[in-house]
């Protein structure tokens, strides 16, 4: 684990709230328009990877799923969530690990769901040893397994929390995820940050090759 890194993260999830951090909103709707896109059984288990205290976790167990993973850098993140959630909490795996580097099972994640964690890979080598961690951890079998990546759009900010990010139109970030994942969808979001600012997202939803997809004609969010 880069120390320096989950040091950053440590302190920005201490200093700040949850509602002062430029990322929040109260739900993560685009994902959850995204994910109903395959048609995901419940009983399929999801990782949220870099979910610190973002809701999805909780909507999701709201919805009826009942295998899910919070992956984060930060403890202060992973703590104050599962004390946001109360003994709901204790359905969920939490994980503070790097994603580059954590112990993950093979071929087992249905869904692998990344709201602005990839954006942060400046460094190609670093980017390739993400989508070779995914692809070996979303299974591709039955109907395959899917991700949902999200990033700044190219027109979007070039910093988040004081780091360089990386921007990407739908074309550019799909590219980043073959030849093991084919893009069935994307989206983009204005997402209005506290600050008053808009910030351009960009959403693909690339499915592990090897599988045959069940998902809609549109995934309009």
């Amino acid at each position: 684990m880069n120390d320096a890194c989950q040091a950053h993260w440590q302190s920005v999830y201490t200093a700040k709230s949850e509602a002062q951090t430029s990322w929040h909103r109260p739900h993560p709707d685009h994902s959850l328009c995204l994910i109903d896109s395959p048609h995901l059984d419940a009983a399929e288990p999801v990782l949220d990877v870099g979910g610190g205290r973002a809701t999805l976790v909780d909507d999701l167990l709201a919805r009826g799923h009942a295998d899910v993973s919070v992956l984060d850098l930060a403890a202060a993140a992973l703590d104050a969530a599962r004390q946001r959630m109360g003994a709901a909490g204790v359905q969920v795996r939490w994980l503070c690990a790097d994603i580059l580097e954590a112990d993950l099972p093979a071929a087992h994640y249905a869904l692998w769901h990344d709201r602005a964690v990839f954006h942060f890979l400046i460094d190609a080598a670093a980017r390739d040893a993400y989508v070779a961690r995914a692809a070996r951890a979303v299974r591709a079998v039955r109907a395959g397994g899917h991700a949902i990546i999200a990033t700044f759009a190219a027109d979007g900010p070039e910093r988040c929390s004081d780091l360089p990010v990386m921007r990407y139109a739908a074309t550019a970030l799909a590219t980043c995820f073959a030849p093991h994942f084919k893009c069935i969808a994307d989206n983009r979001e204005e997402h209005h940050a506290a600050t008053g600012a808009t910030q351009p997202f960009t959403y693909v939803l690339p499915r592990r090759r090897g599988g045959t997809a069940i998902v809609t004609e549109s995934a309009s969010c």
